[in-house]
C-alpha cells in the first residue's frame, strides 16, 4: 500500500481513504480488474516491491501491490482510514484490544501507515499523510464503499469510533446512526460505510464468514460484471454475504453479488444508484 502524492486528507480524518490489494501476479490482477471494473493502471516501483495504481476514468481508486509468490500472504482487499497521527492511532488500537501487525511504516515523502486488526480479527489500515484519491471513498460519487461484517456492529462501532475519532465533532462531520442490527457511518449525509451484525467465525474455512471489511464496487450492471469475473478466472460466492440463497442480492434496493478474484480476494459488485 503506497498512496502517491496529492492533496492532504486531514480535513477528512477518520474517513476511508484508500484501498489496497495484495497479489502474487500483478499482470493477472491488472487484467482481471480491468475486465471486471473497467480500470486502467499506472505501474510504479515502491522500492521493495512493484505496484500498480488502478484508475477509473483517470481517477485513482486503489493500489494493487505484488508480493513474492513464496510468501504465505493471503490475497485480500484492505481498506485504509485517514488519521491525523498514526502513532496515536496505533496506541488507541492497542488500548482498545486491537492488534497492530505492521508499522507504523514510513513511505517518504508521502506519509506513514500501519496495518491492524480489530477485536474480532477484521483487518484494516490507518494512513497519515497525503493521498491521490480525490473520490472520498464511500461517497455517492465514488466507485466503492465499505461494509464491515462482524459479530456485534454496535461493539465494533465503539471500537472504530474511538480509534478513528468519528464522534469527536471535528471538521469531518461524521454522523453515526443505529439502524436495527446495523450501524451506518455518514459524512455530509452520504453513507460512507456500514457495519453489520451477523454470524462470523474467525477460523471459518469460508473467507466470507470471517470478520472482515468487504469492499463494494459500484458497476453499471452486477450481472454483466459477474459474468466477467467468471470469464477471467474468478468465481461467484454462493449465498451472497451471509450464506443465503446465492446469486445477486438486493442491498438497499440495489442489486449486488459477492465474488472472488482468481487468487481468492473477496469483493462485492453493486449496481450504481439508478442503474
Amino acid at each position: 500500500m503506497v498512496p502517491v502524492s496529492g492533496p492532504t486528507t486531514g480535513e477528512v480524518a477518520g474517513a476511508p481513504c484508500w484501498l489496497s490489494l495484495t497479489t502474487r501476479d500483478l499482470d493477472a490482477a491488472e487484467g482481471f480488474y480491468g475486465a471486471v471494473l473497467g480500470w486502467t493502471f499506472r505501474r510504479d516501483d515502491g522500492g521493495d516491491r512493484e505496484y500498480a495504481v488502478g484508475r477509473l476514468v483517470e481517477q485513482p481508486v486503489a493500489v494493487i501491490a505484488a508480493v513474492a509468490a513464496e510468501l504465505s500472504v493471503r490475497s485480500a482487499w484492505t481498506a485504509f482510514f485517514t488519521v491525523d497521527d498514526v502513532d496515536q492511532a496505533v496506541a488507541r488500537i492497542r488500548e482498545r484490544g486491537g492488534t497492530v501487525g505492521v508499522g507504523p511504516v514510513g513511505y517518504p515523502p508521502h506519509g506513514r501507515a500501519a496495518l491492524a486488526t480489530d477485536r474480532e480479527g477484521a483487518a484494516f489500515g490507518v494512513w497519515e499523510g497525503r493521498t491521490e484519491n480525490r473520490l472520498h471513498l464511500g461517497m455517492s460519487s465514488a466507485p466503492a464503499w465499505l461494509e464491515l461484517h462482524t459479530r456485534d456492529a454496535f461493539e465494533a462501532a465503539v471500537f472504530y469510533g474511538e480509534v478513528l475519532r468519528w464522534a469527536d465533532g471535528g471538521p469531518a462531520g461524521f454522523e453515526v446512526s443505529y439502524e436495527q442490527d446495523k450501524v451506518v457511518l455518514r459524512r455530509d449525509g452520504e453513507a460512507v460505510a456500514r457495519l453489520n451484525s451477523g454470524p462470523v467465525e474467525a477460523t471459518s474455512p469460508q473467507p466470507q464468514l470471517r470478520p472482515r471489511w468487504l469492499v463494494r464496487f459500484r458497476v453499471p450492471d452486477p450481472e454483466v460484471a459477474a459474468a466477467a469475473v467468471v470469464a477471467h478466472g474468478g468465481s461467484i460466492v454462493p449465498g451472497g454475504d451471509w450464506g443465503g440463497v446465492g446469486g445477486p442480492e438486493e442491498t438497499g434496493g440495489r442489486r449486488a453479488v459477492v465474488a472472488r478474484d482468481p487468487e481468492g480476494a473477496l469483493f462485492t459488485l453493486e449496481a450504481v444508484e439508478g442503474a
